[in-house]
């Protein structure tokens, strides 16, 4: 039923509705994201504001999708999603057939989902692909009311949305009720971690001011108000729009008598209606909204034509707003009020008739509104198997969080003297509750569940509860007394051989990310030995060949570590379980790029793997991180064209978590190494967000991209922060990460030293000297190809400290060779920049300074590497150094190759960009088509015209036509 209460104007927002439509719409980019939160009390008009930006925004051609969350702790998964595509489909003529299947085609995802192995992230990734196929290229609007309700699974759905992982331009308006915002509420953290990035708005909607009021208490009443009236509306409403509109009408309606309190005005208003609607309102206040008619007809037991009229009279008298998917209050204040009107024994009725409309109803049952309202009518019997259900259904859409609060209530409905059936048993309430707590990261409260169900003694596997505890105790950061949990299986007689099997397999995990690698090859090999002798195993057997190849790897035995990881590979691949097949390629790839450093085998391994994968279904999230492997090996070659196609084929899966995380990690080495600072810094800031609950071990890579990204911007007092931070909140022991973190940190100090701006810390020195002493003596306990590797990230500290009192060039060149000898060409041209810099600052050799300048010059044009370019090109400038042979300009023919091509001397990335350029595509343009930041792809025209020696896009685009028509 349509509704009319928002008749009066809409007053004192005018520059509001203006901001927040050019934040959502005007100011976002294709493929970029925006949102805009609006906090306030109850009453200030968030609700209004939502649908007049919405229907602006519509106005201008975006697709706005309206949903609501709903107001019980229990909430099912995505609901406000669903409930905005129903309404969305319900809208939707015949002429929009196309679009209509888009929406009917993601409803129905929902309705087939099951548990599988991509779990949560894998729904996160239809929802978000169906999303786009409905948008058709327009730009989209999540509109979301009463976000305080919010459900986990739609929280975690907004953060991935807003990290920016595709190419669809999405908004997101939400309201919040501000005074439900208390205590440990979880969407505090979430507007505090969106905070954080530059496209996320947070806007308190503040009450009216004096003038205001008065203007909308005028436009409801019909003219101005006398100065005793206006000053009564004032101090009874303080500005509360809503308030304000009910006294305007009390006013206009002569009902002069009312008190000056909320509750006088409400209960006047309802004790105003005729007896049916009196009690449409108490039942709608009672409900779930919103209330559908044909419930709310079953639980008031009217004729039809008299609950239209009730209904009517409610409305008119502004307490219920009627829409096609039900009815509402219009305002959350009235419930508070009525609730306090009606008995106990008359609540309880109220519930009763909920539910056994609910149970009767055709319909598919909403079992958790039916588990809440047998709960509220004293029926903890019938509300035991609703709430199970719930729980199993929250678990069938991955929404761990809302199984978990399902599971709780459970167990308190059983607990009931009255409780649940005597089929219903207690210990296996726990066993889902305890894991839905592990599974939602409630660590604390699934060790509390764990301890009950010992506690009541179900008779369960003790060995079971050991692995459990450990799993639980690990999940929870506490590694000490977790590996006493597995070391309590290994040990007992009465523990199966597969629980054995399991347990040595979990610890040699668990000491593997402790840094403790003998430790976890010898539970390795016992875990393979005990696996060797159980059935159906493999998940065992990959988990601890994971664990003895990098084992062996770190310990002297590089081969030994391959020919374990390639084992581990068959036996997945032989088995012919996905997840085992993926974890088995995905550390094969990890080992050759990480710790071997046979990063040529290991993006031929990664991209096969990552092929592999998707054929077995995992695209979103094994392929995914395989990609990010190779994307990160072929950076470190000096591939960096090649890796952006990597990464933007990656992205277009739209990956969650930490799989988005190595992704997103692994393409902001690039835009570092670019110099693109926006796309960095919106990256890191995505990272950031979505490590709002954890992710320790990619802590290092985070903070040692953001030394490197403040320190080509000058910020050497940033870069030292985060490299500090680095050392002292990481727990990683991973040598060759904690060498990297390092170098940075002594390069803050030297850039430091050297501009004369910001002063030398020397206890940071001294601290990082010591870190990087401790390195040294670690990696002499590791395998050759690692030792290498961190050799070379101590030749560069040692060449940093140097530059503290006077550059050493012989450390310098020392530092070039060992990083040319492994192959890595940006660090070894970053050591010829500093060797020319310190033969300079000597007065001596500058001949070889110059050769020097000239082959960092060559390397950092080729990667496209503008910060270090950059810098080359100014030392060369001080110097009087000419870096190359430049013809006139325009004139191509000094970029020619041996075989006449023009264009020889382009990467196939910036082959690809001088194509668009010729297309006369602009910038943005091209970033669409390649997936590329619209900032990236000025670098890469920046180059373009550096290498073919021209000043425009016509000259560039002239080359490329000729060179083509060659």
């Amino acid at each position: 039923m349509a509704s009319d209460v928002d008749t009066a104007p809409l007053v004192g927002r005018a520059d509001l509705l203006t901001a927040v439509r050019s934040a959502l719409l005007d100011d976002v980019a294709p493929g970029h994201t925006a949102a805009v939160f609006l906090t306030g009390e109850s009453g200030v008009g968030k609700t209004r504001l939502l649908r007049e930006v919405g229907a602006r925004l519509r106005e201008a051609g975006a697709l706005v999708l309206t949903g609501s969350c709903l107001d019980i702790g229990d909430a099912s998964p995505l609901h406000p999603l669903l409930q905005a595509l129903r309404r969305f489909d319900a809208e939707l003529t015949a002429s929009h057939a196309r679009t209509s299947s888009a929406v009917r085609g993601l409803l129905q995802t929902f309705a087939d989902e099951t548990a599988g192995p991509d779990g949560a992230g894998a729904l996160l990734e239809r929802v978000s692909r169906g999303l786009h196929l409905i948008a058709e290229g327009r730009p989209l609007v999540l509109v979301l009311d009463d976000l305080q309700w919010v459900d986990r699974s739609t929280r975690q759905l907004l953060l991935y949305l807003l990290a920016g992982l595709g190419d669809l331009q999405l908004s997101v308006l939400a309201a919040v009720r501000a005074e439900s915002l208390q205590g440990a509420h979880p969407l505090r953290r979430v507007l505090t971690e969106l905070r954080r990035l530059r496209s996320v708005r947070v806007l308190d909607l503040a009450p009216l001011d004096r003038p205001d009021t008065e203007r909308l208490a005028a436009a409801v009443v019909g003219g101005p108000l006398g100065p005793e009236a206006a000053e009564q509306v004032w101090r009874r409403s303080g500005g509360n729009p809503f308030v304000v509109e009910e006294l305007a009408r009390d006013l206009r309606d002569g009902r002069d008598g009312l008190s000056d309190t909320l509750r006088e005005i409400f209960l006047a208003r309802v004790d105003a209606l005729p007896q049916p609607a009196h009690a449409v309102v108490h039942a709608v206040a009672a409900g779930v909204e919103p209330v559908e008619h044909w419930l709310l007809a079953r639980v008031v037991r009217l004729p039809e034509d008299e609950l239209i009229e009730a209904v009517r009279a409610a409305v008119a008298h502004r307490l219920l707003v009627g829409a096609d998917d039900g009815y509402r209050l219009r305002h959350r204040l009235v419930a508070e009020v009525l609730e306090h009107e009606l008995l106990p024994a008359e609540r309880a009725a109220l519930h009763r008739r909920y539910a056994e409309a609910l149970t009767a109803a055709p319909a598919e049952l909403h079992q958790a509104r039916l588990a809440h309202h047998w709960r509220l009518a004293g029926e903890p019997a019938r509300a035991l198997p609703a709430a199970m259900a719930a729980a199993r259904e929250a678990e069938r859409l991955h929404g761990y969080a809302e199984a978990h609060r399902h599971w709780s209530v459970a167990l308190q409905l059983a607990d009931t003297p009255t409780g649940g059936p005597a089929a219903v048993d207690r210990a296996t309430l726990l066993e889902h509750a305890a894991e839905a707590a592990h599974h939602c990261g409630e660590h604390a409260r699934a060790l509390a569940l764990l301890e009950e169900l010992v506690a009541a003694d179900a008779g369960g596997s003790a060995c079971a509860l050991h692995i459990r505890r450990a799993r639980y105790l690990a999940a929870a950061g506490r590694s000490a007394p977790a590996e006493a949990e597995y070391q309590k299986v290994l040990e007992a007689a009465d523990c199966t051989p597969r629980e054995r099997a399991t347990a040595a397999a979990h610890l040699a995990e668990l000491l593997l990310h402790l840094g403790r690698y003998a430790d976890a090859g010898r539970r390795a090999r016992e875990a393979l030995r005990l696996a060797a002798r159980v059935e159906g195993s493999t998940s065992e057997v990959v988990l601890a060949s994971a664990a003895l190849g990098f084992s062996e790897a770190y310990l002297e035995d590089p081969d030994a570590g391959l020919a374990v990881m390639r084992e581990a590979l068959e036996t997945a691949e032989r088995a012919g379980r996905p997840e085992d097949v993926a974890c088995a390629y995905l550390h094969l790839a990890e080992l050759l790029t990480g710790p071997l450093n046979v990063l040529e085998e290991g993006v031929v391994v990664a991209r096969r793997g990552a092929e592999r994968v998707a054929e077995l279904g995992l695209g979103r999230t094994y392929e995914t991180r395989l990609l990010a492997i190779a994307t990160n090996g072929l950076f470190r070659v000096g591939q960096w064209s090649e890796a952006e196609k990597v990464v933007a084929a990656a992205l277009r899966h739209r990956p969650s978590g930490a799989d988005a995380v190595e992704l997103l990690l692994a393409r902001c080495r690039l835009s570092v190494g670019y110099g693109d600072i926006e796309a960095a810094d919106r990256d890191l800031d995505s990272v950031a967000t979505m490590l709002a609950g954890g992710g320790a071990r990619h802590v290092i890579p985070l903070l040692t991209l953001r030394a490197g990204l403040a320190m080509w911007q000058g910020r050497h007092d940033l870069a030292r922060q985060a490299v500090q931070r680095g050392l002292t909140e990481s727990r990683s022991d991973d040598v060759g990460i904690l060498a990297t973190l390092v170098w940075h940190g002594l390069r803050a100090e030297a850039e430091a030293h050297a501009s004369r701006v910001v002063a030398v810390d020397q206890t940071a020195v001294r601290r990082l000297r010591e870190v990087a002493e401790r390195v040294a003596r670690k990696s002499e306990h590791a395998a050759r190809p690692v030792r290498d590797v961190v050799d070379g990230f101590l030749a560069l500290c040692a060449a940093e400290v140097s530059r503290l009192d006077g550059s050493d060039p012989e450390l310098w060149a020392h530092a070039a060779a060992e990083w040319d000898r492994r192959n890595h060409p940006y660090p070894a041209a970053y050591s010829r920049l500093r060797q020319a810099e310190a033969l300079l600052a000597r007065r001596s050799r500058s001949a070889t300074a110059g050769k020097l300048l000239r082959q960092a010059y060559q390397v950092a044009q080729g990667l496209g590497a503008v910060p270090l370019t950059s810098e080359i090109r100014t030392l060369a400038g001080r110097a009087r150094v000419r870096l190359e042979e430049r013809g006139p300009v325009g004139n191509a023919g000094a970029a020619a190759g041996p075989d006449g091509d023009e264009l020889a001397v382009l990467t196939a990335r910036e082959r690809e960009v001088l194509a668009a350029v010729a297309e006369g595509l602009t910038n943005k343009e091209i970033g669409q088509r390649l997936f590329i930041s619209e900032r990236t792809i000025g670098v890469h025209v920046s180059h373009i015209f550096d290498k073919l020696q021209v000043r425009t896009r016509v000259q560039a685009s002239a080359i490329y036509l000729r060179s083509r028509s060659a």
